[in-house]
């Protein structure tokens, strides 16, 4: 069968698009990962190198998906002359792996080592509340995290220290901002460090700055594919139209209707605005949906027309028109949370996999009673956003490792030198990071010496071996192992077991080859240290557990299930209004779009609820259904209660 063969009209127009820009908009469930890896595979059947082609998606699981989709249709095309070799394969990653990448291949260029430290969110906070402390103010009164998210935001509106700090002027928190800011980035710089937004910021810096550096990688890729346009920020923006500057060749995915991340800098202008950009550009809009039921659809199509700032787009499927959507108002939040307990213990009785079912809130508080009931019930559930990179003992396995790596990291030898226990005090520390090492008593010297020869040990294997033995040698020689066997408690066992699931996890990275300028073991270890920093709440879904999903509905993004719950429905809590802000502040478009991205998660079935009484810090507040709620049309809903009967949907309307 001709690969074209299983594509719609519009998908086969995108594929079939070779040269210039092309901007595909691509609504939920209709297809848009199998079009950009068709049209991947379409290039290179038309003579392009696969080494020319650039992908780029937000998150480490994306482009793993969209890795294996393509090195599957390379391998099943027998016209292809295959094999082809590991390094003929396109370049596929995230905004932040790509800005690593450029990075690492020319840091004698930006002033850094190669293996240079990556500041996870709490390594920068910490670093904040140092500058902080240093500049003579309480972190009590400056919260560190509001502090790292204005830099954050600036940072990815391509400022740097020096540009925000001449336009902060006399403005009293811009000033505490800027100063702050100034020490942060001596931190960084004393540690040859970066954190999240430098990835992309310094690659934004380097390309502009470094004529022959920009050529190099507009050479090399040659074809530029771009997926969640919608979600790019200013810098991510930017590193796009750099490389693409040159062939033009740039094909950008995207919906309008699920740009849900403002709160984060992305600007929606920049799909808007594709066409400005590049007046030549061809636009393909996918509408067909393989993921819902027409009920499902119709619903989120009648949701998001009513917002203004979109392009006319109306998603419909040759699916059946499925079930109605049950809407249940309870009493309370653990009313609400039993019905969808005892909902999802019914389905479950029916045959569906708890891994099928997802119960979706606007603010994580709403989990606690979820957990509660879910709990009281003995249902299997997962809760995305505990990270397994985020676990004690596996970020101490990673910190051996960064700092053998990097022994300027002092944030990670500071997490580590005790651990386990070599019986070096904080004064000894100070010390020691104040270079007066040798003030110091011989035997703490000695203990000092033998832990800096464990991190030249490792660093001497990570050289040679592959990721997974040089982790299983990290947890021999650095005594940890040997720690948690000794112990008597469940929880050192299963702390174990996760460092052992992380060798399992980096075997994944055994083959991986060196990229420019790194020996020869050490490309797997630097894309295994990369995807560690940059790791995603659906990256805890590595091992995919049979428990129903609870999770945000920003999390949700980009995954679908049999059965979803949207929870909350009611104003103020969705669409969500913040405490201390007037109804103004409320940007009711992005959260409609949120609303629609929740809705389109569903492939069988939506369930919609809510509480007509929440405590919410500590006070009850009486609710009124959400909005969204209230516009949906009666013949698409069903009215559901506690014991599973149902009856027509009643609708109230509620006077002020």
């Amino acid at each position: 069968m001709n690969y074209l063969d299983g594509l719609n009209i519009p998908q086969r127009d995108a594929v079939l698009h070779k040269d210039g820009p092309l901007l595909i908009l691509a609504g939920a469930g209709a297809g848009k990962t199998k079009t950009i890896t068709y049209r991947i595979l379409h290039l290179i059947k038309q003579g392009v190198a696969p080494q020319d082609i650039l992908a780029i998606t937000f998150t480490n699981k994306a482009a793993k998906e969209m890795r294996e989709r393509i090195e599957k249709l390379l391998a099943e095309d027998k016209e292809l002359n295959l094999p082809v070799s590991f390094k003929d394969k396109p370049f596929m990653s995230t905004f932040h792996s790509l800005g690593v990448h450029i990075l690492k291949e020319n840091s004698r260029l930006i002033d850094l080592p190669r293996h240079f430290g990556i500041f996870d969110k709490n390594d920068s906070k910490r670093a904040v509340k140092e500058a902080l402390e240093e500049s003579g103010l309480d972190p009590k009164q400056f919260e560190p995290g509001k502090i790292m998210n204005a830099i954050s935001r600036e940072k990815g509106n391509l400022n740097t220290v020096e540009t925000f700090s001449q336009s902060a002027g006399n403005q009293y928190f811009p000033r505490i901002v800027a100063d702050v800011w100034q020490r942060y980035e001596k931190i960084l710089k004393k540690e040859k460090a970066l954190d999240f937004d430098d990835l992309l910021l310094k690659t934004v810096l380097l390309l502009r700055r470094n004529k022959e550096v920009l050529e190099r990688y507009q050479n090399i890729w040659k074809y530029i594919h771009i997926d969640e346009y919608q979600d790019t920020n200013k810098v991510q923006y930017t590193i796009s139209k750099l490389l693409g500057e040159k062939t033009r060749n740039i094909c950008v995915v995207g919906d309008i209707d699920q740009m849900i991340y403002s709160w984060r800098g992305a600007d929606i202008q920049n799909i808007l605005n594709f066409e400005e950009d590049y007046p030549e550009a061809k636009v393909v809009v996918l509408e067909e949906n393989y993921r819902s039921t027409q009920t499902i659809l119709t619903a989120a199509n009648r949701a998001i027309e009513k917002n203004k700032n979109r392009r006319e787009k109306k998603l419909f499927t040759k699916q059946a028109e499925g079930d109605r959507i049950g809407v249940f108002g309870g009493y309370d939040e653990a009313d609400e949370a039993e019905f969808i307990s005892e909902k999802t213990q019914e389905l479950i009785k029916k045959g569906v996999a708890p891994r099928d079912i997802a119960v979706l809130y606007r603010a994580n508080f709403q989990s606690r009673v979820l957990e509660e009931a879910f709990l009281s019930n003995s249902l299997p559930y997962q809760v995305l956003g505990v990270r397994f990179f985020e676990r004690k003992e596996v970020k101490d396995i990673l910190s051996y490792l960064r700092a053998a790596l990097n022994e300027d990291s002092l944030t990670d030898i500071k997490r580590i030198i005790n651990v386990p226990a070599r019986g070096i005090g904080k004064v000894t520390l100070l010390k020691l990071f104040a270079g007066q090492k040798d003030t110091l008593p011989a035997a703490t010297r000695e203990k000092i010496n033998t832990f800096f020869n464990i991190l030249g040990a490792i660093k001497q294997t990570a050289s040679t071996s592959k990721p997974s033995d040089t982790i299983k040698y990290i947890l021999k020689v650095s005594g940890i192992e040997q720690t948690l066997k000794a112990s008597k408690l469940d929880e050192d066992l299963e702390r174990l077991e996760n460092i052992k699931e992380l060798v399992t996890l980096a075997t994944r990275y055994d083959n991986e080859p060196a990229s420019a300028g790194a020996s020869a073991g050490e490309g797997g270890i630097e894309s295994l240290l990369a995807d560690a920093a940059l790791a995603s709440d659906q990256d805890d879904m590595i091992k995919d557990q049979n428990a129903v999903k609870l999770m945000t509905i920003h999390a949700s993004k980009g995954l679908e299930f049999d059965y979803v719950f949207i929870t909350g429905l009611e104003e103020n809590l969705f669409p969500h209004k913040r405490m201390g802000t007037s109804n103004e502040d409320v940007d009711l478009e992005e959260e409609r779009r949120l609303f629609y991205v929740a809705v389109t998660r569903a492939r069988k079935k939506l369930f919609l609820t809510y509480a007509g009484m929440r405590t919410i810090f500590g006070s009850k507040q009486v609710n009124i259904p959400s909005e969204f709620m209230i516009e949906m049309d009666e013949e698409l809903i069903q009215s559901e209660d506690r014991t599973g009967s149902r009856k027509s949907a009643i609708k109230t309307i509620y006077f002020d």
